[in-house]
């Protein structure tokens, strides 16, 4: 169950970090496009890490119980 939680989180942030991303580069001008980039990156980032925990989390949890 933990591992699929991990992936629920995972799920808003892969769609949250593009849209943040592509509006920061929308608004190149504006003075906060360096720190809405980052954060994008930052969500992105984060999105790749939670789905890859919860995968390693469930495969773990399937392969415990064989020893």
């Amino acid at each position: 169950m933990k591992g699929l939680t991990y992936m629920g989180w995972a799920l808003p942030l892969f769609f949250l970090g593009p849209v943040v991303i592509h509006i920061s580069f929308k608004n190149e001008g504006h003075p906060l496009f360096i720190p809405v980039l980052g954060l994008g990156i930052i969500f992105c980032f984060l999105a790749i890490l939670f789905m890859a925990k919860g995968i390693k989390t469930i495969i773990n949890s399937l392969f415990e119980n064989e020893n």
